[in-house]
């Protein structure tokens, strides 16, 4: 039976630390897993916090007609986040590093696909992503730990909503900062109906978008799920736009108090930050720096329970534009594990 879990060794990070003499690099202290021995009764013994994963993917993406290169956000992110300093505000210690989901061979499949059948392909290979996924995470959240994953595209919140309830048996709630809803109809699984299926299947329970794009929303979607106002809220980008500067906290305030009375997750899709290279980039959204107060203010609370972000697409091929895009994802998680 095939293992799509990659776990990384020494030897993995090594080939990325770039050691500087008189410095301690986030690298050299991260915790990693032994190949070999049970992945669970790892995950019990540890003393991390935090486990850290990659889903480098675009199979959920294609099956939504969206725009390719969320594969390569994940060794973006690692390559940042191994070279930050370790010190007394960045502690490394607390973050397991697992590795990485590895679809690669799924992702050859779909490229070989017709592209009259690729759709329909792409969306087939999301269930078994799905299946993966959901069990990794189920097992992190039941050893008492808190997920950190990096996609790949936002298909991968039904896998870990879906795998922290039953973790937990009973539903979460969850907060998304995004440009879209992500829930469009149940038409097979893809990077935009991940919220429709795990709300359906009743593992979502409590949802607000917080950003919401309007020149990018259905009016089916007001029609439909943005009608139930009791479980599933939103707050618009143009609302907050047009509020005063000093509203943005209590916006922010308003939206963590409609999750907090139970566990809920934190999803972070990079369509929401302009001029970011993602699947639906957009000139237009939020500052790197909100959202890193809106991290640092939803993940001091004690159910908070992972850290979801996805669909960023760097071009491999320009440098700049990669050391870039992991740096800011790289700032994000080392935010979500500071105190």
């Amino acid at each position: 039976m095939r293992n799509f879990l990659n776990l990384y060794t020494l030897a993995d990070l090594e080939k990325i630390i770039s050691r500087r003499k008189g410095e301690t690099k986030f690298g050299e202290r991260i915790s990693l897993l032994n190949k070999g021995q049970d992945l669970e009764e790892q995950l019990d013994e540890s003393d991390a916090k935090y486990v850290l994963f990659g889903i480098p993917e675009d199979i959920g993406i294609i099956g939504n007609y969206g725009r390719q290169g969320a594969r390569h956000a994940w060794q973006a992110t690692l390559t940042q986040l191994l070279n930050t300093q370790h010190n007394k505000n960045n502690k490394a210690k607390k973050v397991l590093l697992l590795g990485e989901l590895d679809f690669s061979e799924e992702m050859q499949i779909l490229a070989s696909t017709a592209e009259s059948d690729r759709i329909k392909k792409a969306r087939e290979l999301t269930v078994l992503i799905d299946i993966e996924l959901t069990d990794l995470v189920r097992k992190i959240v039941k050893s008492g730990k808190k997920p950190i994953v990096v996609g790949g595209g936002h298909n991968n919140c039904y896998g870990i909503i879906k795998g922290c309830a039953l973790a937990l048996g009973k539903a979460i709630n969850c907060i998304n900062v995004d440009a879209h809803t992500d829930l469009r109809k149940q038409e097979g699984r893809h990077s935009g109906n991940g919220f429709s299926y795990a709300y359906r299947e009743g593992f979502l329970q409590k949802y607000f978008i917080f950003g919401l794009h309007l020149n990018y929303t259905p009016k089916s979607i007001f029609k439909g799920f943005l009608q139930q106002e009791e479980n599933i809220k939103h707050l618009s980008f143009e609302e907050l736009l047009l509020a005063p500067e000093s509203s943005f906290e209590y916006y922010m305030e308003q939206a963590h108090q409609f999750v907090r009375k139970a566990a809920y997750g934190i999803e972070i899709d990079c369509d929401s930050i302009r001029n970011v290279p993602s699947s639906a980039a957009s000139p237009t959204g939020f500052s790197p720096e909100q959202l890193r107060k809106l991290i640092y203010s939803w993940k001091n609370h004690k159910n908070a329970l992972y850290l979801h972000i996805c669909e960023a697409a760097p071009d491999p091929e320009n440098e700049w534009e990669t050391r870039l895009t992991g740096k800011l994802i790289s700032y994000l998680i080392t935010d979500f594990t500071r105190k």
